[in-house]
């Protein structure tokens, strides 16, 4: 790339003071800063994190984040490191000048270095690694920038929960400019599934702006075996993705709900195929990187890809919410995120399995549930009379069985112990939905209705009594004091008919419903039962006496003697 003395169009690498490097401690290494804990949550190493974002010559400059997510064991370290050779040969350390650019891939014969990478089945990458490098640039306009590259742990292998894969996916979404979505040999109708559940757990932790909440989404498909069907490059990775984000109204709705929710995440998507790199790096336990073990072809593209990636015109610039983000402030929206997915703010994910059983699981609850009701309201609804309290227990205890039982004898996914749980909630809201029941129908009992107006004008005949009779024997305090109490039992009643016809003031309504209830349930059930009590009590006596008061009576006896009866 000629350096051009006329305004250029695009940004370039140029001086020294335009594109450097920031090295920690002068080492090169790769920083480990979202940290995965045993009990499967992540911690985030905000000093190291600080140590690199807020360099003098980093902490004011605007952010180019790229990072690379995917399943384990894919490639993706691997392919970070020519990534960093890319950026590396941007700039010659020793002499201030740039290098041809078609010379960054190196010599063939030096080992591949930087980010962690081994071959094997096993896990390699955990959490979230930043390189400790930070490359700098500066902008045609004078704009001062920062480029960051970020590995990330590899989903779905045999340590990680769906709750771990979505957190790592999600957190380097957030904070990236450029994600590159790492796959094997095709993009499946399973990899655009996990994306959209990554990223759905990404959108619920950022702020609702109206606008698509990420940028760019790069597709890289490693090992792409159909190049006669698409050819490898940005090209045939265009053809490839488009059939698979196409919506067509002969898609199941469902289909057509993942590829919508995809396209309006990200601002923009592409995708690039990758032929396979050779038999010696995918079979050889000794392999190190080196260019002459890799096939020309996977090589070939590698020149084409990065820079799609990495060259000056194409970088782009780390934005959130439109506005565009520096180093300092990128600290700080990790820290908030971080914070956010260690709480309990955000639901948590699940495995497809789980939650199809949990959607099964809860469909059959909500068909009980609507048994249960139909069956209340055919016994106690809106139309039905007043049942009694026992009676309608009864009928509670025999429609929750049969919910119950049709509950259990719906075929369900997850087994039974996982269904219990639902068993039980099932049960604990038909004994809401009984409590409810029983309200309304004790509101139908017209004793109870009226107990209010009752208990207050009871009180006030009866003090109007007292009133009456005290005065008569000259006690006028005590009968001022009667007429005073039987003046408040009328406003409060007047108060609460007001109450009942309008519907406002219920507060007070209520109020003086419970003073009802407890002047009757203390006070007046009490006496009213002893009373009666005592007159049934005096009512057997007064029956019983005149026949133990009535004289023997005599009756002829066979032998002539008279016979007490």
């Amino acid at each position: 790339m000629e350096k051009n003395s006329d305004h250029l169009e695009t940004m370039e690498f140029v001086e020294k003071e335009d594109f450097e490097e920031v090295d920690m401690e002068n080492l090169e290494i790769a920083v480990p800063i979202v940290l995965s804990q045993e009990d499967h949550k992540f911690t985030l190493d905000e000093a190291a994190l600080e140590e690199l974002l807020l360099r003098p010559e980093v902490k004011d400059r605007s952010v180019v984040v790229v990072s690379v997510a995917g399943a384990f064991r894919k490639g993706k370290s691997f392919i970070l490191d020519f990534f960093l050779r890319y950026m590396k040969a941007k700039y010659d350390s020793t002499s201030g000048l740039k290098t041809n650019v078609e010379d960054w891939m190196g010599p063939s014969d030096v080992p591949l270095d930087g980010f962690s990478w081994r071959g094997g089945s096993e896990r390699d990458t955990t959490g979230i690694i930043i390189w400790s490098e930070i490359f700098l640039a500066t902008l045609p306009d004078g704009e001062k920038i920062a480029i960051i590259l970020l590995d990330t742990q590899g989903t779905f292998d045999s340590e990680s929960t769906v709750r771990d894969c979505a957190t790592v996916f999600a957190l380097s979404t957030m904070v990236s400019s450029i994600q590159i979505y790492n796959l094997s040999q095709n993009i499946q109708e399973d990899d655009l599934q996990h994306l959209q559940l990554f990223t759905e757990y990404g959108r619920l932790a950022l702020a609702d702006s109206g606008k698509k909440p990420f940028q760019k989404l790069q597709f890289l498909v490693r090992d792409w075996s159909f190049p006669y069907e698409a050819e490898y490059g940005e090209i045939g990775g265009q053809k490839i993705l488009n059939k698979r984000l196409q919506i067509s109204n002969k898609q199941h709705p469902e289909l057509q709900s993942i590829r919508k929710h995809i396209k309006s995440c990200f601002s923009e998507i592409s995708c690039f195929l990758m032929p396979h790199p050779g038999l010696k790096v995918a079979t050889n336990p000794t392999f190190d990187g080196r260019l002459s073990d890799i096939e020309h072809e996977f090589k070939e593209c590698l020149k084409r890809l990065v820079p799609l990636l990495l060259a000056p015109e194409n970088l782009i610039l780390k934005e959130i919410s439109g506005q565009k983000v520096k180093a300092k402030e990128l600290l700080q929206y990790f820290k908030s995120y971080i914070n956010i997915y260690s709480g309990d703010e955000l639901p948590e994910p699940k495995s497809m399995l789980v939650a199809t059983a949990e959607a099964n699981n809860l469909s059959a609850v909500a068909a009980a549930k609507e048994t249960y009701h139909t069956g209340m309201e055919n016994v106690c609804g809106g139309a039905k009379p007043y049942l009694n309290s026992a009676h309608l227990e009864t009928e509670h205890l025999r429609i929750k069985a049969l919910a119950i039982d049709q509950f259990r004898n719906k075929r369900k996914m997850g087994g039974e112990e996982f269904s219990e749980t639902y068993r039980q909630k099932l049960e604990a809201d038909m004994d809401e939905l009984y409590m409810q029941f029983k309200l309304h129908n004790e509101s139908k009992n017209i004793f109870k209705a009226a107990r209010t107006p009752a208990v207050f004008f009871a009180v006030a005949v009866v003090f109007y009594l007292f009133s009456g009779i005290l005065g008569l024997f000259g006690f006028y305090s005590l009968a001022n004091l009667s007429n005073f109490i039987m003046g408040v039992s009328l406003i409060t009643l007047i108060t609460w008919s007001y109450v009942r016809y309008s519907g406002e003031l219920l507060e007070i309504g209520e109020t003086i419903d419970l003073a009802a209830s407890t002047l009757w349930e203390s006070l007046m059930k009490p006496a009213y039962e002893t009373f009666v009590e005592k007159s049934i009590e005096h009512a057997v006596i007064n029956s019983t006496l005149p026949a133990l008061n009535k004289p023997l009576s005599r009756s002829p006896s066979l032998n002539g003697k008279p016979k007490q009866t």
